[in-house]
Order: structure tokens, then C-alpha cells, then sequence
């Protein structure tokens, strides 16, 4: 798995959270807790990435 840092604009699909990155393409998300508070805005999400998924460890207001 790789370290991940990135930007992007949170949002739903379906009953999964996606981020949509500033550098283009999308991550599907993996989050044990989930920040409505934080959707549809830019946010930055931390976590380890495998394929196109990331385990989040941690999301925050960009």
C-alpha cells in the first residue's frame, strides 16, 4: 500500500463516498466514520491507498 495525501471534492455515490481529486481521476473511499458535514466540499483526505481505493484515516477541510 502507498502513503496518500491529496485534495479533492467529497462526494456520494450511491451508498459509497468518492473523492473526486484536484490531480484528476477519483479515489472510492473506505471510512469508518463518515464526515457528511464535509460533502460536496473540497476537503483533504489522508490514508493508504490500493488500486483505486484508499482506507481513510483521516479527513479534513482543504
Amino acid at each position: 500500500m502507498t502513503r496518500v495525501d491529496e485534495t479533492g471534492l467529497l462526494v456520494r455515490d450511491g451508498a459509497a463516498f468518492v473523492l473526486q481529486r484536484d490531480a484528476g481521476g477519483r479515489w472510492l473511499l473506505e471510512m469508518h466514520r463518515v464526515p457528511v458535514d464535509h460533502v460536496q466540499k473540497r476537503v483533504r483526505v489522508v490514508g493508504e491507498l490500493s488500486g483505486d481505493r484508499v482506507t481513510v484515516d483521516g479527513v479534513s477541510a482543504a
